[in-house]
């Protein structure tokens, strides 16, 4: 089977191509990195792990690949528990941060390294490295040391040799972190096309929000060993399940106080003596807890036409970023943040000038404070 026919010929299937079963990892036999890990992976889906160092990403990841064990629970792979195996038995592809080229190797001999370690026919290699090489565009680049190509090159070499023995499941291990901005929102672009045209399963582990929003089907967001919230990108985005998700993924302004009133869904919070705001409330909130607010900037309105919460603040600082412009407010003793197009933002707005804001109570997300 060729590269490219691996999109077409691979079976669809109800049963998740991996399942994490109550999986638990301890180092010292105390304290949990991953703490009850429950998490089914669909075939073809390109799945993003997500979190801050030490959240318990990687230690998934890890256990997936066969380099970790877990200390308890079970991972199936295609229906097959794979707990207990070793990494070269699991017929898994992966892709490292520092590439894990072998020096002395020639690009095509790299590729090949894992034909020739399953003792397949030099004929076979030779057509598999071919299609391999082209896949990630770099069909000339053969007989070059991995010494001689950029960084962003070395690490399509690592692609196509995870590639090429067409496994159905590649982990990809914070792969773009040692690129610069640009070449990795390129590679972000072209990782994902190749998935989409082979329809390989892939697992990707990173720190980077935007660039996990940017190429995932799913997004599942680690902190302190659990998965805090599994979707899909604009869900996570739109519809954060608590202010960890909502701090961690995009921009977000997040105000403290005390709820002074419900109703529904709706609550009331005071964030100064004189300052309420409405609320859609996320979670259970009763007169007198303390509530967390998240707020996007880009949903304050600098000019509001229809806004439930509207107030008049003073401009503290204004920073132009180019695809936008960020305005900095203080709202009862609390940073407040409101990013627009550069083109829509008053260019009239400096310091100390006062600004009407407003935003709507659904923008505005209420959860319980920890």
């Amino acid at each position: 089977m060729s590269i490219q026919a691996m999109a077409t010929d691979a079976a669809p299937a109800s049963e998740p191509l991996v399942r994490f079963s109550h999986v638990q990892k301890s180092y010292d036999g105390q304290s949990l990195v991953v703490k009850d890990l429950n998490l089914d992976i669909a075939r073809g889906e390109f799945l993003t792990l997500l979190g801050p160092s030490g959240s318990g990403k990687t230690t998934s990841l890890m256990m997936l690949a066969g380099f970790e064990a877990p200390t308890n629970g079970r991972i199936t792979l295609q229906g097959r528990e794979i707990t207990a195996l070793p990494p070269y038995k699991r017929g898994i592809g992966m892709v490292f941060q520092n590439y894990a080229l072998f020096p002395h190797m020639t690009v095509s001999d790299n590729v090949a390294y894992p034909l020739r370690a399953r003792k397949m026919p030099e004929t076979e290699i030779a057509q598999r490295v071919t299609a391999a090489l082209d896949m990630v565009k770099l069909g000339p680049f053969g007989a070059r040391m991995p010494a001689q190509l950029s960084g962003g090159q070395q690490q399509r070499v690592a692609l196509a040799r995870a590639l090429v023995f067409e496994p159905e499941l590649i982990l990809l291990d914070e792969p773009l972190g040692a690129l610069d901005k640009q070449l990795r929102e390129r590679m972000q672009y072209e990782l994902k096309q190749i998935h989409e045209r082979l329809g390989v399963t892939m697992v990707y582990v990173t720190h980077d929000q935007e660039e996990a929003l940017t190429m995932s089907d799913r997004i599942a967001v680690f902190d302190q060993g659990r998965i805090q919230q599994l979707a899909p990108p604009e869900e996570l985005y739109e519809s954060p399940a608590n202010a960890f998700v909502a701090g961690f993924i995009g921009e977000n302004n997040t105000l403290e106080g005390e709820v002074v009133g419900s109703a529904q869904r709706t609550v009331t919070v005071r964030l100064a003596p004189d300052i309420l705001v409405t609320a859609t409330a996320i979670d259970p909130l009763a007169v007198g807890d303390r509530a967390v607010l998240c707020l996007r900037p880009e949903r304050i309105s600098l000019a509001p036409e229809v806004a439930d919460n509207v107030f008049t603040l003073q401009v503290e600082r204004q920073v132009y970023l180019g695809e936008a412009t960020r305005v900095v407010f203080s709202l009862g003793g609390q940073e407040l943040i409101a990013k627009g197009d550069p083109m829509k933002v008053p260019v009239s707005i400096a310091r100390d000038a006062s600004v009407k804001v407003g935003w709507r109570t659904a923008d505005c997300r209420a959860f319980r404070k920890e």
